[in-house]
């Protein structure tokens, strides 16, 4: 396995840049024989692990104290050194880079506070620099990780021998050697911050980011929820309504009543032709995708595509980054995490920004079981809102602990390497129509090609076991479970069952069966926590696979299960 030493001097952010690297799985050891403790992570380069070692901080190779002789004997240990030096300091810095040239090791200087020399008016040529030290150099910004996938590009790709060892000089030429290079790839002058710049620096901030996030992904949320539920009612409605539904009421009538009907067209109610609750191939099969779940997938590409190109998706993740890691997840959860109170759809979809199938199954299950979808907290509003605000308030508080627990849970239980997300942030900027309407139809068609044929396969299979009384027997084997465990009346099992399909419409089967306010909290938190609709449960099967699907499903039925038997019993 390939080591990889990480030195510089004192407060240059080397600690910060060895978190970029190796994320929060770290362990600290004493070096043998001493007191002296470093630490040690992982980082992945191509399809190999390679370890990270952060040095104790010293100015040079002269050792004084124990720390720093523990630095210099495992100098002796590394493959590959990455020289974090400070940008906005550079004269300082050089004196222990050019200590390391005269070792015989491969070298690679991260030029760290790279944001700072601009904002100080600090020019420094990085390809005269490069060309003075003959060894790459890399500016980085290790708070935000501008730079740090370059950084581990650059590493991968260095040669064991790529240089030889510089000739060892004494103090007096090195101070001289570094006025000369300092000279010739430094330039000093006096500017002002642009407001993009503060925008940018405020943006990584704990306090304005937090407060700057908080506004962007509720714009996000309601530009979503606003866009989809235009787009439902004055094109997808209409047109199911004024266009198709003539041709599938023409379609019903030459068929007549059957097995075939049901199959083909499904229910026919005496309200009429209801496209959710038909449930056949030519109704719910075709209206799910489309005039349900599509308008949700148009609106959150639509949103993604402006976030990513203006350059603040990058800073949204770095800002979370360390909060959603405490749940085996990376920054970049948060947006499909949020993006499911609008439609758990797209944000299970939005889980490929991920970067390990590890992160994608912890945020698919997550969001599956604890992030009710807009129209499930339509009807909890409306339902146990009646009853009681502060029901509304237990239900959603319920949820979020739900949520940490089980994803505390999750990052233990999870097995497999995690590696840091490497992103690069870019400077903020205007979006291109053209690029984010390109990648808008560019991505809905790939849902659309994903999501249509197994959705109507599972339509058909549902239709056929519904018909041969499959469910009825699910229902009836159940019972004793809904009853005992969950203290829910047997009639509960038909809402349960059905919200496999639609579970805003499984919420509202629960109003004549008169719950008490314990019962109906009992069985919304169950409900959402349960099964996801069918048009999450076929996006979630395409997007983890048989396997992983099944995982999540059975941690579903047993999170869904332990936690509403605690609350029957507390409630």
């Amino acid at each position: 396995m390939k080591r990889i030493l990480l030195m510089g001097n004192p407060n240059v952010g080397k600690s910060v840049i060895f978190s970029r690297l190796t994320g929060v799985y770290v362990t600290t050891s004493n070096y043998p024989g001493t007191t002296v403790s470093y630490t040690r992570g992982f980082v992945k380069l191509g399809q190999e692990k390679a370890e990270v070692i952060d040095i104790p901080g010293l100015y040079n190779l002269q050792p004084t104290s124990e720390a720093e002789h523990v630095a210099l004997s495992m100098l002796a240990e590394g493959d590959v050194v990455i020289n974090v030096a400070n940008a906005t300091n550079l004269e300082r810095s050089l004196y222990l880079t050019l200590e390391l040239l005269e070792k015989n090791v491969p070298l690679v200087i991260a030029l760290n506070m790279w944001d700072d020399t601009v904002h100080r008016g600090i020019e420094i040529n990085l390809e005269k620099l490069q060309e003075v030290l003959g060894v790459p150099v890399i500016p980085t910004v290790a708070t935000t990780g501008q730079g740090i996938k370059s950084l581990v590009e650059t590493v991968e790709t260095l040669p064991p021998h790529s240089r030889t060892a510089a000739p060892p000089r004494n103090r007096d030429e090195r101070w001289k050697t570094i006025g000369a290079i300092v000279d010739q790839v430094q330039h000093v002058t006096h500017r002002h911050h642009t407001w993009s710049e503060r925008l940018a620096d405020a943006t990584v901030r704990p306090l304005s980011g937090g407060i700057i996030a908080l506004a962007v992904l509720t714009g996000t949320f309601l530009s979503i929820r606003w866009i989809g539920e235009h787009l439902i009612e004055h094109v997808l409605d209409p047109f199911f309504d004024g266009l198709w539904s003539p041709v599938v009421l023409t379609v019903s009538r030459f068929l007549g009543e059957g097995f075939l009907h049901t199959i083909i067209i499904g229910a026919i109610g005496d309200q009429g032709l209801n496209f959710v609750e038909s449930f056949g191939l030519l109704t719910s099969g075709l209206y799910i995708p489309f005039g349900m779940v599509l308008p949700y997938v148009l609106s959150f590409y639509l949103v993604l595509g402006i976030l990513e190109d203006t350059g603040y998706l990058p800073r949204l993740a770095v800002l979370l980054d360390t909060l959603m890691h405490r749940l085996g997840l990376h920054g970049y959860a948060v947006i499909p995490t949020l993006l499911g109170f609008g439609c758990n759809v797209p944000a299970i979809l939005a889980t490929r920004i991920l970067e390990s199938k590890r992160e994608q199954f912890i945020a698919a299950t997550l969001i599956s079981i604890a992030v009710p979808c807009a129209a499930l907290q339509a009807m909890i509003f409306g339902l146990v809102g009646a009853r009681g605000g502060h029901y509304v308030v237990m239900i959603y508080g319920i949820l979020f602990v739900v949520w940490i627990v089980l994803g505390l849970i999750l990052r233990w239980a999870a097995k497999g390497f995690t590696p840091e997300i490497l992103i690069e942030i870019p400077p903020y900027r205007l979006p291109t129509w053209r690029v984010v309407s390109k990648k808008l139809w560019m991505r809905s068609l790939g849902f659309l090609a994903e999501a249509i044929p197994i959705i109507l396969a599972a339509t058909l299979v549902i239709n056929v076991l519904y018909a041969a009384g499959v469910f009825n027997a699910i229902a009836d084997f159940t019972a004793p479970i809904v009853t005992g465990l969950l203290g829910l009346p047997k009639e509960a099992v038909t809402a349960l069952v059905i919200g496999f399909l639609r579970k805003d419409v499984a919420l509202g089967m629960l109003a004549p069966l008169a719950l008490t306010n314990g019962q109906l909290v009992v069985a919304s938190v169950v409900l959402t926590m349960f099964f996801p609709c069918i048009a999450t449960f076929v996006v979630l099967l395409k997007q983890l696979g048989v396997v992983d699907m099944l995982k999540a499903a059975a941690i579903m039925i047993c999170s869904a299960l332990t936690v509403g038997s605690m609350l029957n019993w507390i409630l």
